[in-house]
């Protein structure tokens, strides 16, 4: 991870909290952003090449906003990010901002493996106990790993909750073996 990518990230943090501007956009501004941006290898060859000029890099980008339609405050954001040389560690900034935000507004963010794909009823009920669990607000990711067998592995932080089958079956063998 860059040094610098959590001070971007907090200080656009900062801007967006007291502007209060809807976070919830603001990312959807951003992520509208990072497709274009991981979209496009000529655009990233040339917004990172340091033989062309920061203006018209900042140029390109307010063509880019035109089609996209970001807030003045996105924009200069990515402004700053052209103008600092820092534009290619956008990603790093990006998930450095959204960890953030969640951190100022009470969400946790919880990593969660299942077996299967989970259609999006199972993810939201899965997502409401992993909250009651946590007793915050949780953002969760979701991945499919069918060797946990069937149930879900959880883990907020550095906290894991194994409830797959594969975790009972290693469990009761070691009860077995010591028992």
């Amino acid at each position: 991870m860059s040094i610098y990518a959590s001070r971007y990230a907090r200080a656009f943090a900062d801007v967006v909290e007291s502007a209060k501007l809807d976070s919830a956009d603001v990312d959807r501004q951003l992520e509208d952003f990072a497709a274009t941006w991981n979209g496009s290898s000529e655009l990233r060859e040339v917004l990172n090449n340091p033989a062309v000029s920061s203006e018209y890099k900042v140029s390109i980008l307010d063509k880019i906003n035109t089609r996209m339609g970001c807030v003045p405050f996105v924009r200069n954001f990515l402004a700053v990010l052209i103008n600092h040389s820092r534009l290619d560690a956008f990603d790093e900034v990006l998930a450095e901002f959204r960890r953030e935000m969640h951190l100022r507004m009470g969400i946790s963010e919880a990593h969660v493996i299942t077996a299967r794909k989970l259609d999006d009823a199972e993810r939201r009920e899965l997502e409401e106990q992993v909250a009651k669990l946590s007793g915050t607000r949780v953002s969760a990711k979701f991945e499919e790993d069918s060797s946990i067998l069937g149930g879900a592995v959880v883990r907020i932080g550095s906290t894991v909750y194994d409830g797959s089958v594969r975790g009972t079956l290693s469990k009761l063998r070691e009860q077995l073996i010591a028992g």
